[in-house]
């Protein structure tokens, strides 16, 4: 080594040159130095055409005759950007509303309002229950009656007695005849999930192994879990639009409030 060789350098202890392997580096790819190489082509999200002729209207309101195609690129590219943000906030919401308290160890709950709600349907319904029966019991009692003047409102309430009786008689006849119809077919028989012949729906079933060997429902097959869908609706967004500053006032909001 010369005296102004480093002894930590690798590349002196090598034996290679920096300076020629550089030059040989240069002339190979000289074709390719000082250009610019994209992956992919860049292409508008929105339609150029339509897109320039919309600019093109509202840019002539205000005393403009000529809009570049740069301009319609931006665009285009600007309202892909505002729209991933715009269902990104939404995602969000509703993964919130989906979200479960319950199995949190943190949270207790207060009110069930879903109980609340069955609750008063099942006083509703035993009050319908108690209200039918007493009047069954007085169209009984006048169907059952037997005085020699009658009457219109006596006619009348014997008359819906009558009715009553004959809805009851069909009532029963047609239960007798679906627990006939059931005898005679007799018991139901379960699918078998582990039985060949089965195949995957809904991307949960049973896989194919190759080789004849193993055929569906094995173990071995393979599963494919499925894919967790986000449903959003109309209330999200209409909570997106109250929380962002461009549209909490905005005429779309009282629109969409409306429906």
């Amino acid at each position: 080594y010369r005296d102004d060789d480093d002894i930590n350098d690798v590349a002196s202890m090598a034996g290679v040159n920096l300076n020629e392997e550089s030059a040989r580096i240069m002339a190979t790819n000289s074709d390719l130095v000082g250009t610019q190489i994209q992956s992919c082509k860049d292409e508008p999200f929105l339609a150029a055409i339509p897109l320039h002729k919309r600019i093109l209207e509202m840019a002539k309101k205000l005393g403009i005759t000529d809009v570049p195609a740069e301009v319609v690129t931006f665009i285009s590219h600007a309202t892909q950007n505002r729209l991933r943000t715009v269902i990104e906030k939404v995602t969000v919401i509703t993964q919130h509303r989906m979200e479960s308290y319950k199995d949190d160890e943190w949270y207790e709950q207060a009110t069930d309002v879903r109980s609340q709600l069955k609750f008063f349907e099942q006083l509703e319904r035993l009050e319908k229950q108690r209200k039918d029966e007493q009047e069954r019991e007085i169209l009984l009692k006048a169907a059952k009656s037997r005085s020699r003047q009658e009457d219109p409102e006596q006619a009348r309430l014997k008359q819906k007695a009558k009715e009553m009786q004959q809805q009851e008689l069909a009532q029963m006849r047609q239960r007798d005849a679906n627990l006939t119809a059931l005898a005679a077919i007799g018991p139901r028989k379960k699918r078998k999930l582990d039985s060949p012949g089965l195949l995957a729906i809904g991307g949960e079933g049973l896989g194919v192994s190759g080789g004849g060997q193993a055929g569906l429902g094995t173990p071995s097959s393979r599963q494919y879990a499925r894919q967790k869908i986000t449903r959003v609706n109309l209330r999200d967004f209409i909570f997106y639009m109250e929380q962002e500053r461009e549209t909490s006032h905005s005429l779309l909001l009282y629109r969409a409030l409306l429906k």
